[in-house]
């Protein structure tokens, strides 16, 4: 009896799958071409992190020699003037550092530029016709990618023209896809919307919903870590884990970005995609098999899982507040209502946090704490695992108190690091137990520096690899815990936006969900040592 495989159901599936096989070893079909065409390719997103993630991969002989990009924005500019702009701004923001005069000319040749309003179809003929030019003699072997580096507005107008142009028509689809940035949409029903118009030109397995925190290398190896590593996935569980924390922290205001975030605000800037993504990761189950389907499937069902927030859930566990002035890094700063392009009257909130619960099997009864604001203490980005203490506190008599519980700490930025405390008998006659801990850096422990978010989410792409983007029902069932938090806040004079300092770990009002509960806040700055 032989082992049940699955099928390849053609030689197109056959040949991706041997691009999958490639992929995961760092590399690609240097015979099939791929063009790239970025819609907003003057902004800030494709100066700052696109061009300089795609100048990475190609440094690092991750894109095929026959490698084509197109760039659309609606001023006007030559070839060579658009490859300029592009070069200074890869010398400013690229990991790389000084740049390659020898592999930026060869990798600026292959770099076009097509002036044009998105809503012009014109736009999009003379943007089929260079591709067209620059994919000759390739038939139908290219793979095709469109990034959307555009403000959310504008997506309807490309959408229907790419559709209409034909753009996105080829006699093999899943060669041609669109990547997606956030938001993606501002509630369900925008949300849905949305996605009834990606769907009008793409079918869900060509759209690449991104979200540049899951390009981030302790993201991807929370899996890792804990289906590779055999002493910890038995631990993950509601047998011995007390309560997960989720901080996203930022000492900066809302800078240029004052008129989007003040109708957005953090919940839907944060929370309801890079939060609830690293939800998702830390409380899936194992995947059947580690391939894009099976991996998305298991974060859809946590967030199924988790529970909706009543009226009451949301008044007592539920905190929104908005930062006032203060001292950050040693520079005074200014109110959030004082910052360019907001209202002075603003509600918005720049910090939530809220707890939860996931109700299955694994993490019933476990409490996750997340929250995430600007203008506070510290920049941090980390997810905190406390785990129960031992049924028989054995050296209550010879300590002063209780040891601190076992706690895991996967640090995602400033640094990424996984740190593991212990407790530890200290040194000397006296019998004291005291936190050590055990930690590994992504910098120390390695030869080479981690690469960008988005390098590994563009190649992924490239390459058909869905698994680090969210899926249609990922996105419906994060806005479906969201929205009766927004709805809350809209309508109930029960939930007050709480103002807190500029340089503080936000409103006094999220240390008492903690504090109910017996617990607290991690409240630690990450790269400094523990008294």
């Amino acid at each position: 009896m032989t082992d049940a495989k699955e099928p390849l159901e053609s030689v197109a599936e056959s040949k991706d799958l041997a691009d999958s096989i490639l992929a995961s070893q760092g590399r690609i079909d240097p015979d099939r071409p791929v063009s790239i065409v970025i819609f907003g390719a003057t902004g800030d997103l494709a100066k700052r992190k696109l061009l300089p993630a795609l100048y990475a991969l190609r440094c690092e002989g991750f894109l095929p020699e026959r490698f084509s990009l197109i760039g659309n924005s609606r001023s006007e500019r030559s070839d060579d003037v658009f490859r300029d702009e592009m070069k200074n701004a890869v010398g400013e923001h690229s990991r790389l550092g000084k740049l390659d005069e020898e592999l930026w000319s060869g990798f600026a040749q292959n770099m076009h530029y097509v002036q044009g309003a998105l809503e012009d179809p014109e736009t999009f003929q003379r943007i089929r016709e260079k591709l067209e030019a620059v994919e000759a003699d390739a038939k139908d072997n290219s793979i095709r990618l469109y990034y959307l580096a555009i403000p959310p507005t504008s997506f309807p107008e490309a959408l229907r023209n790419i559709a209409s142009s034909g753009l996105s028509q080829r006699e093999t689809p899943e060669r041609v896809r669109i990547i997606v940035e956030k938001p993606f949409g501002e509630d369900l029903e925008s949300a849905r919307v949305l996605n009834q118009q990606v769907h009008s030109a793409f079918t869900e397995t060509q759209i690449y919903r991104i979200d540049h925190y899951l390009g981030k290398e302790t993201v991807q190896n929370i899996l890792v870590f804990r289906l590779a590593n055999g002493i910890f996935e038995p631990l993950w569980n509601r047998r011995y884990v007390d309560h997960v924390q989720i901080t996203v922290a930022e000492t900066l205001g809302v800078g240029r970005r004052g008129e989007y975030f003040d109708k957005a605000g953090v919940l839907r800037d944060i929370v309801q995609n890079h939060m609830l993504q690293l939800l998702c990761l830390v409380g899936m189950e194992v995947p059947i098999r580690f391939r894009a389907e099976h991996v998305r499937n298991e974060k859809v069902k946590v967030l199924m899982a988790l529970n909706r927030l009543t009226e009451e859930d949301i008044r007592k566990s539920v905190v929104r507040g908005q930062y006032a002035e203060g001292d950050v890094d040693g520079e005074r700063v200014n109110a959030y209502r004082y910052e360019s392009d907001v209202d002075p009257h603003s509600k918005t909130e720049t910090f939530a946090a809220f707890k939860c619960f996931v109700d299955n099997w694994r993490w019933a009864g476990v409490p996750f704490y997340l929250r995430a604001g600007k203008r506070l203490k510290t920049r941090s980005t980390e997810i905190t695992i406390t785990f129960k203490q031992p049924p028989l506190a054995l050296f209550r008599a010879a300590h002063e108190r209780l040891p601190d519980p076992n706690v895991l700490i996967l640090q995602i930025q400033p640094e990424e690091g996984i740190l593991l405390r212990v407790g530890s008998k200290k040194p000397g006659t006296k019998f004291s137990i005291d936190p050590v801990e055990l930690a590994f850096h992504y910098q120390t422990s390695f030869d080479s520096a981690p690469p960008e978010a988005y390098e590994r989410l563009l190649l992924d792409a490239i390459h058909g690899d869905s698994t680090l983007f969210a899926r249609e029902d990922e996105v419906d069932y994060a806005w479906r815990f969201v929205d009766p938090i927004l709805d809350a806040w809209r309508t109930t004079e029960h939930c007050p936006v709480h103002p807190y300092w500029s340089g503080s770990w936000g409103p006094d009002a999220s240390d008492r969900i903690m504090e109910r509960d017996g617990r607290a806040w991690r409240n630690e700055v990450p790269g400094t040592p523990r008294c």
